[in-house]
Parts: structure tokens; sequence; C-alpha cells
């Protein structure tokens, strides 16, 4: 089983450098949008007016004592979802048919990364499984997906320590990567699951690759992306059998023994990926699951304005504000001098963040600290300039086509979403009345209001979020975050401008 890594990148006179594992450890706390349920999960279960959520099966045995290491979790009390209906779809996929002519079926050509990472928050998931995905469709094989395993320390509900909770990869996410169709003439083997890949693949037939070898000479921070790619494709190409297991660092000695590890993913080095990455199915044939756009139409109303539009979305501007836990993150970004996340490291992309000079092994000064901080948790005051800044730029850079001049686009944007990990009165009173005050927002809506209407949209409510940020017209993310760097991935293969894709 691989083991769990943060994904960021860090540099050291604009060069990427090693981490320690006490660093690692701290800017982990970026990695996950979601980095704590327990401020939004309450609100759909103890307003039973706003909510038609309610607690089913309570859990056997009450917990009394809240410091027990046997348990973690969040605050539900309830039995979590068991998504039984979504297994039970997988296993009936039609690629699951051992009777499938060549390359499917028991004859079929397959890929299983067992160095996934498993054990974190979803977007670090997510960054990664999309990449092999790619990879497996790029070497002509099926790919073989895996539940979601948590973090069991994000999990909604209060639960044992181990084993480790997990959800169907389809209930959070739909295309090839979950078993969908590639497109009508791609002959590419269709996706199938972990649970198949055993019935399919005999040992016999089955060659473990050992990412020891295959990343001798690309690991660490100085080979390209496409260089990477390109030796993965060789060697998944090449392999004379029918199916291949990527199996993780088996001498021990990487610690980070992913197909596409943190060195890349944290790195300008992923961007060369881009245009073969953005134009493949695996991203335009990525949608919502069923589960997630349910929730999304649930919330709908939340960003509706007293006249009605077909797409509220288009009056929306979503931004993504971290809170609590991340004033520490924020502190370990600056002092290791990193930049950007992933896709957010897209050169056409505004709002660049360049590092300052001054930096020591370790250590930054005091003055490139407080310019981190301004970024990465920027004041109230920030927040509403750059959102005003924001607005005024997208109105400024409309087409000029019929319904899309600069008159079009004035005063259309007057809802907000917030993505927060922090979504309590308290914590947002101060900035709703700023926003509203000075930016012409009519209404601004955080993850503290969204509902659900049953437990297994709980279990996906970190996506039900980012859709929501998907969809909305101006987006404004942080850039050293996971979830803002999918975000944008999705916005921009869903044909969303540039200039609609914001940072702090």
């Amino acid at each position: 089983m691989s083991l769990p890594s943060p994904l960021s990148n860090i540099r050291l006179n604009r060069r990427v450098i090693t981490v320690t594992v006490l660093s690692v450890f701290l800017l982990s706390l970026l990695a996950s949008f979601h980095s704590s349920v327990r401020s939004r999960i309450p609100l759909s279960f103890t307003d039973s007016s706003s909510s038609s959520s309610s607690p089913t099966d309570l859990i056997d045995d009450p917990i009394l004592d809240e410091d027990d290491k046997d348990w973690t979790g969040g605050v539900l009390r309830t039995t979590p979802p068991k998504y039984e209906a979504w297994t039970e779809a997988e296993r009936n996929l039609p690629q699951h048919n051992p009777d499938l002519p060549y390359p499917e079926g028991r004859k079929g050509r397959y890929v299983k990364f067992s160095n996934q990472i498993k054990a974190l928050g979803w977007n670090n998931v997510f960054n990664e499984i999309l990449l092999c995905n790619h990879l497996a469709w790029r070497s002509g094989r099926g790919y073989v997906f895996q539940d979601y395993v948590w973090k069991p320390e994000y999990y909604p509900w209060r639960i044992k320590s181990w084993p480790w909770p997990h959800t169907p990869l389809s209930a959070l996410i739909s295309g090839p990567i979950s078993g969908s169709p590639w497109d009508q003439n791609d002959t590419t083997p269709r996706s199938i699951s972990e649970e198949m890949f055993d019935k399919f693949c005999p040992e016999e037939d089955t060659e473990i690759v050992d990412t020891d070898v295959v990343k001798e000479g690309i690991r660490g921070d100085e080979t390209d992306g496409r260089v990477i790619m390109e030796k993965w494709v060789k060697v998944l190409k090449e392999s004379p059998k029918r199916c291949v297991d990527v199996r993780p660092s088996l001498s021990g000695k990487d610690g980070y023994p992913q197909t596409f590890d943190l060195w890349l993913i944290g790195s300008e080095r992923l961007i060369s990926l881009w245009p073969e990455f953005s134009s493949s199915p695996v991203s335009k044939r990525l949608y919502s699951s069923p589960l997630v756009s349910a929730g999304v139409a649930y919330n709908e109303h939340l960003l509706q304005s007293p006249s009605p539009s077909p797409n509220p979305y288009s009056h929306t501007i979503a931004i993504h504000l971290r809170r609590g836990d991340y004033s520490e993150a924020c502190l370990g970004l600056a002092n290791w001098n990193s930049t950007f996340y992933g896709w957010n490291l897209l050169p056409q992309l505004p709002d660049k963040f360049v590092n300052p000079e001054g930096y020591e092994w370790g250590h930054n000064t005091p003055e490139n600290v407080k310019f981190y901080l301004s970024r990465c948790l920027p004041s109230t005051e920030y927040l509403v300039e750059k959102i005003k800044t924001s607005i005024k730029e997208w109105e400024s850079n409309a087409s000029g086509s019929l319904g899309d001049t600069l008159s079009d686009r004035t005063g259309r944007i007057d809802r907000m979403y917030v993505m927060t990990n922090d979504a309590s009165e308290a914590s947002m009173r101060e900035f709703r009345e700023a926003v509203m005050k000075e930016t012409g927002i009519k209404s601004v809506v955080t993850t503290g209001d969204v509902r659900f209407e049953n437990d297994e949209q709980i279990g996906v409510g970190m996506v039900i979020d980012m859709d929501i940020g998907r969809r909305a017209e101006i987006f404004i993310g942080n850039g050293w975050s996971s979830l803002t760097s999918n975000v944008v991935h999705r916005r921009l293969v869903d044909g969303k401008e540039w200039m609609a894709n914001r940072f702090w």
C-alpha cells in the first residue's frame, strides 16, 4: 500500500529542493481543501427545519472519550453510508463481462497502479489518478479504478481508526476514469474495477513493475513531465504481459513511490503535460457523478436572484477561502519558499506568484513571510479588493460579440459562493458584510449553507462544493491548493476563459 504524501512544491533560489520529513508533514495541511469537516456537517443535522437530512442508525458504541485514540473522523454519530448501489453498479459494468473479445474481458490488457496515493485528501488523490488514467489511455491499457480511501481524520463520521473508510470512485466522479465509455472510435479498453482485475489477471499473465526500477533516472526535481510520461508509456506498451501491476518501491527506498509524485505535480515541470492531458478524453469526458450533480441541483436555489435565471452560475463568482488550520500551513509554505501548485502554475493564468529573494534553507525573512501570508491567508480588505478587481477585469474581457459586450457583463455578477473550511457565522460575518457593501454582490452563500438529501451526498460533500465552483462564471482560488488546481483544470477544459480563473 502506498503511503500518504502531501503534494506541494518547494523552491530554493528558484530551484525545487528536497524537503525534510517534518516540513512535508506540515505542508500536508495544505493539500486537501477539507482538512476538517467538523465545521460544516453539523449544519445539515442540527437545523432540521432547513435540511431533509436526518440521522439514520446510531453507531452501536457511544463515544464517551473524545481523546480515545481508537476513534477518529468527524462529528456524525450515525452509521456511515455503504454506497451499496454504487458498488453493485460498478460490478455490473458491461466491460466486466469476462467473455468480451480482445482487448477486453479475460483476454484484455490492463494496468493497475497499486502505488496510488491512499489515505489522503480527495484532491491529492484526484490529481494523481487523473494522470494515471491518462497514462493508461496513452499505453492502450484499461485503467483499473479503485475506491477512494479516506484519510480517517477527514471522514465526516466518527469512526474507528482502522480500517480506513472508503467510497466507490463512481460516487465521486464520472467518466472513463470510473468505467464510463471512451469516444465511439476509441479502441482503448474501458476501465475495470480492482475486484475484476483480480479475476481477469492471474499471476502468470501479470507483470509486476517496480517503481524503483522505472523511476531510476527520472526521480527527483529535474526531469520534465513529458519525459516522465513517455518513459512510463514505453514501459507499459512494451510489457509482454496482458496485465501490469505497478507496485510502490519494492526496496522501500523511495518515500514518494507514486507514478506521478509530489516532486512533479508540485512543480512547473508538470506544465509541459497540459496540452496532451487537457485535450485527452480523460479530461474531455470527465463528468460530475449523478450523486454530485443531484447535490448541486438540490442547492441551486441558493444562487438564484429575485428574478430566477435558467443558469444562476452565470451571475455567480465562487471563491476558495481557507481559514483555521491554514495559518500554520501558510507559514510552512513561506518558510520553504513554495511556489503555486499543479495546474495553478499554467503561464496563461493571471495572478502569478513570484518567489521573493532572501530565502535560506527552511527559513524565510520576516518580509517574505508577510508577503506569503498576504496571498495565502489574505485579510478581509485584500479579499474584497481582489473580488472587485476580478469582476471588473472579467467584465472588461468581454468578447464584443452579440450578447457578450461590456454592457452585457457589467453588473451581472451579483451572487457569491464561498468554498471554505470555516463557514461559521462568527467567521463569515465581517467578510459577508464587507463584500455586500463594497462589491455589488447582493447575496453571499457559503459551504455551511449547503444541505444534503441523504447521507451519501454528505460523503461526497467536498465534490459538491467543487462542482459549484467549477460552474461559476468567475472563480478565485488559492494558488497553493490542490482543490483550486482541480477546479481550474475542469473549468479550463469546460471552456472558461483564462481571465475567469484568478488567485488571491
